[in-house]
């Protein structure tokens, strides 16, 4: 195999001009020195050692990717929201001649051992917990960007969606199709921002309708299809008290459709389903699920530019981007005679 010091032999310069022109330092090299090194590498397929440049250019390009609050039995990438998010990421960086390094983590107090181990350039945090974005920033000093966290009181670059605009006009449609007995279903509101702007945008169409908030349709679940499913059946034995369902992610929407099934219940002819997400399986389920469109793709591609020109440099805004949300309606509401 051959290694850098026989280019530099064979170019007849040292092992520091050689290094020097892998790593695009010119101002000490001649052009015909670039052209004769270039040419012997090209020769040899030689591939420099990824450690050594890392060492030379004083950069991994490394952008890390952490998700929290995944404990040792989780498989995060069944998501599919998840995999998209980090699929467009990856995109955008490699284009960019950077690498994704994503890691799972159960707790905050991981992320520094991690971040330092791998000397990343940048990170990207998915849904960090409020309490654990001081504590993050407090311990980490590089460019950093998160995806769908709310923090008060506190100066963060944040990328997410319109999440009270869209658990409002899930709630309003479903009141416009004459449904007032409305279930919503979602993750423990206490521990993210996310769901509870959600709930909130769920209640505050329901006041403009002089509805009260009734504690009875109020369902907790995991971001999971087995969950949904268990939901469904519940959900199944108080078909007379309720006549729609608003469920804050989409997998578990369509499991809620399938637990409703399973127990003799259909979607929309007995009861109507509203998800969030807008993930590519709605366009594949039966019935199609009408959803809230959180353009996943578009604040992903947001965050990755993001980390992207705080690493180049350049001139960003801090301010919170807030990716716009809309309908998509499909066939899982109908309206309620």
């Amino acid at each position: 195999m051959t290694t850098l010091k026989d280019i530099a032999k064979e170019a007849e310069v040292s092992t520091v001009t050689v290094s020097n022109v892998i790593n695009g330092n010119y101002k000490k090299v001649s052009a015909t020195t670039i052209e004769k090194v270039n040419a012997l590498i090209k020769k040899y397929n030689y591939i420099p050692n990824a450690s050594a440049r890392t060492l030379a250019m004083k950069t991994s390009k490394i952008i890390g990717v952490i998700i929290p609050n995944v404990d040792d039995t989780s498989n995060f990438l069944q998501s599919p929201y998840n995999a998209e998010v980090l699929g467009v990421i990856e995109r955008i960086i490699r284009k960019n001649n950077y690498y994704l390094m994503f890691r799972c983590v159960s707790n905050y107090q991981e992320v520094s051992s991690i971040l330092q181990m791998w000397n990343v350039d940048g990170a990207i945090f998915l849904g960090m917990f409020a309490n654990d974005v001081k504590e993050i920033l407090k311990r980490n000093h590089l460019p950093t960007v998160f995806l769908d966290t709310y923090v008060s009181n506190l100066s963060i670059t944040n990328v997410g969606s319109d999440d009270f605009k869209g658990g409002y006009i899930a709630t309003r449609y479903l009141l416009n199709n004459n449904h007032t007995r409305i279930a919503f279903v979602s993750p423990d509101i206490t521990t993210s921002g996310v769901m509870q702007e959600r709930f909130n945008g769920y209640c505050k169409a329901l006041q403009e309708k002089h509805l009260s908030i009734d504690k009875n349709l109020l369902f907790s679940s995991n971001v999971s299809y087995e969950c949904g499913i268990r939901i469904g059946k519940d959900i199944s034995n108080h078909i007379e008290e309720i006549s729609a369902i608003f469920a804050t992610a989409d997998i578990i929407a369509l499991g809620i459709i399938e637990g409703l099934r399973l127990n003799g219940v259909q979607v929309p002819e007995d009861i109507s389903v509203i998800g969030f997400d807008n993930i590519s399986t709605c366009n594949y389920s039966y019935p199609k699920l009408t959803t809230i469109n959180q353009n996943i793709s578009a604040k992903a591609e947001a965050a990755a530019n993001l980390i992207l020109s705080m690493l180049n440099q350049e001139q960003f805004t801090s301010s919170p981007i807030k990716i716009d949300v809309e309908i998509v309606e499909r066939q899982s509401v109908r309206y309620k005679k």
